[in-house]
């Protein structure tokens, strides 16, 4: 997994850098396939808002997340990421499996 880190009207500094890694790499666990995560960080005002897109073969997966301060923010991003990543392996999964063991046990 490659994780890169942008910021807008902000300095992303080391720190940021490593809450964004050590927060993201729970996203590597439900994938064995290589994925790319861009992470934008931007301030306007008083918002402090954290925006990702995860790119993987053939899907991409984007979400904003906005927070009191700028942790809060990728805390919230990580877990929305972390959401629709398992939703999309629910779906990639066989939903038929077990109904094709009832429907032969139908006509036995």
């Amino acid at each position: 997994m490659r994780i890169e880190v942008h910021g807008q009207h902000i300095d992303v500094t080391p720190a940021l850098r490593e809450y964004v890694a050590t927060r993201f790499n729970r996203l590597g666990r439900h994938f064995d396939q290589p994925f790319d995560v861009r992470t934008v960080l931007s301030v306007e005002k008083n918002r402090q808002c954290a925006e990702a897109t995860v790119t993987m073969a053939g899907r991409s997966f984007h979400a904003v997340a906005e927070g009191v301060d700028m942790y809060a923010a990728i805390d919230n991003l990580a877990d929305k990421l972390d959401r629709g990543l398992l939703k999309h392996k629910e779906r990639r999964s066989d939903h038929h499996r077990g109904e094709r063991l009832a429907r032969s046990a139908e006509y036995a």
